[in-house]
């Protein structure tokens, strides 16, 4: 695995399964994404927290936690795999995780999290089968 590291970000080439994912992280807040080569090769040590938020957030949404005294924490999981996407990842968890149907009904709702929608509704009736 190859890595590269900046203020608040970190993210990872597997060059055994040609797969790019990033981690961003800060005080209240932490997201995991798979992200595709070109944002892999964007990613530059240096570069402004904005900068990286903006190329990383691009990538399709796995993984975030919020802990940011808003609200009660919680924690989203938007693609059930995402510990074998990132098995190099801290990932943080410090809240609630949102049950299944909250989270597929923000993957339909939100035009942010398109990039899952095909996974979660696989997964979904997947479930549906399982309790059929």
């Amino acid at each position: 695995m190859q890595f590269k590291e900046g203020c608040g970000w970190k993210a990872c080439y597997d060059e055994e399964r040609d797969l790019y994912t990033a981690e961003r992280g800060g005080c209240g807040y932490y997201h995991l994404y798979e992200i595709n080569a070109e944002i892999y090769a964007a990613l530059k040590d240096g570069m402004s927290d904005s900068d990286s938020y903006h190329l990383i957030d691009k990538g399709r949404h796995l993984y975030m936690d919020v802990n940011d005294r808003c609200g009660p924490p919680y924690t989203v999981v938007l693609d059930d795999d995402y510990e074998n996407l990132c098995p190099w990842a801290n990932v943080i968890s410090s809240g609630k995780v949102w049950p299944d149907a909250l989270t597929d009904a923000a993957v339909e709702i939100f035009e942010s999290e398109k990039d899952n929608r095909e996974q979660r509704r696989r997964k979904r009736e997947e479930r549906e089968a399982d309790n059929a």
